[in-house]
């Protein structure tokens, strides 16, 4: 079964919930320290237990599958009727939006990715030669920041599927209204011959 526009905005809504709703957990778990144990040489540092470093990865992830649903969502044929890429970007507000989106979807990953591998470098490179190291986690708030960039990205290609299906639905009635009334003014020309040439 073919998929529609619906279940294909359903999919991206889904996707990005699910990656917003992930990297909020992120942000809430990640640790603000850890602690720091004298060994000697230097430090190791102790860290509580921390999902931030998992959860973000998986909001990544649910970010980068709304994002793959969304962008092939513009361009399917749906009911089996394809539109021309050409038709689509001579809409200067489906262009604004596509790139608004591509925009907002690179700034989210960056700002998910970015705090977690962080914080998995400080969770696996943990002992240090500097006595005064004070074991830092990554950076508050980007997590969360890239949560709702990540939320606002589906939203803007939800926007962008909105106006596709507007452009569909311009093109394709233009083609049969153009058809129809083709068809309507051949006949009528038609059945005036016939009566003019029913009077000779």
């Amino acid at each position: 079964m073919a998929p529609t526009i619906k279940q294909m905005a359903l999919i991206i809504s889904f996707f990005g919930f699910v990656s917003f709703i992930l990297g909020i957990l992120a942000e809430n778990k990640k640790p603000v320290a850890g602690t720091p144990i004298p060994n000697g040489n230097g430090v190791t540092c102790k860290y509580p237990t921390d999902p931030s470093v998992t959860l973000g990865y998986l909001s990544t992830m649910f970010l980068i599958g709304s994002t793959v649903v969304g962008y092939l969502s513009l361009f399917y044929p749906y009911k089996g009727k394809s539109i021309s890429q050409g038709v689509l970007f001579k809409h200067t507000t489906f262009v604004v939006f596509f790139n608004v989106a591509l925009f907002t979807t690179g700034l989210a990953t960056t700002m998910l990715l970015w705090p977690t591998i962080t914080e998995q470098i400080h969770l696996s490179h943990n002992v240090h030669s500097d006595i005064n190291y004070e074991c830092p986690t990554a950076k508050t708030g980007l997590l969360g920041g890239g949560a709702f960039l990540s939320l606002d990205s589906s939203l803007f290609w939800l926007i962008t599927l909105m106006l596709v299906d507007n452009v569909r639905e311009d093109f394709f009635d233009g083609e049969d209204g153009d058809k129809g009334e083709f068809g309507k003014a051949s006949s009528n020309a038609y059945n005036v011959d016939i009566g003019v040439n029913g009077s000779l």
